[in-house]
């Protein structure tokens, strides 16, 4: 069964049925950056990458537009992602955060990928659109820590920092899986972090564009469940 998420495209709302969704990962474009993210999750635990980028197949359902996500105990953390929908020989640009259980990572990168929800802006723009200064959009995402704190810019850069989307989008093959009238998803990768990789009750994010002057927004809040042995 499909994942039906509604967007706004143009000012009008827009339903997009996903068939297939991929999860990109090890995308930064400079070594170095991808280095740093390397050792940022080597500090949790987490294995480093056979290669990069790496692309991960995850389930289309877990994709959501929920303001509130549900993840099991303190272990998870969210990242802000460039997000491709691909339709019909179409491209559009969202907002994505590749909500992950460092926990879990430490064990399998690709089980950590399929156990957290994946929160998806409400909008999207043409690819067409932004195809000629891709690299100068920005990507901001802020934490509150606990609840009642200030929030804290936790991620800033630009796109520029990531893998050309070109690339990314024809290695993942997300046309291809969109054939037949299909919708495949792609988030793109992320950027490092100002100050270390960390859970927070709650997470903000956003992808604007410096020049058409917009802005895509998206945030949630997350309830801990409890692990139960």
């Amino acid at each position: 069964m499909a994942k039906t998420l509604q967007f706004s495209l143009d000012g009008t709302p827009t339903t997009f049925e996903f068939s297939h969704c991929t999860v990109a990962g090890w995308t930064g474009r400079d070594q170095s950056a991808i280095q740093h993210h390397i050792n940022e999750l080597a500090a949790l635990g987490v294995t480093p990458p056979s290669n990069v980028p790496l692309y991960y197949r995850v389930t289309r359902g877990i994709l959501t537009q929920a303001p509130v996500i549900e993840v099991v105990g303190r272990g998870s953390s969210g990242e802000v992602e460039p997000f491709i929908v691909a339709q019909a020989g179409a491209l559009y640009l969202g907002l994505a955060s590749d909500h992950t259980d460092r926990e879990l990572e430490s064990h399998s990168v690709a089980l950590s990928k399929q156990i957290c929800p994946k929160p998806v802006a409400g909008e999207l723009w043409r690819f067409e659109d932004v195809a000629d200064h891709l690299e100068r959009l920005e990507l901001r995402s802020w934490i509150q820590e606990s609840d009642g704190d200030d929030w804290t810019l936790y991620q800033c850069g630009t796109l520029a920092a990531i893998c050309p989307l070109d690339r990314l989008i024809a290695d993942a093959g997300i046309c291809q899986a969109a054939g037949n009238g299909s919708v495949a998803g792609l988030l793109c990768g992320t950027l490092g972090v100002t100050d270390g990789v960390r859970p927070a009750r709650a997470f903000r994010m956003a992808l604007h564009d410096p020049v058409r002057d917009r802005t895509i927004k998206h945030g949630y809040e997350v309830i801990e469940l409890p692990v139960v042995a």
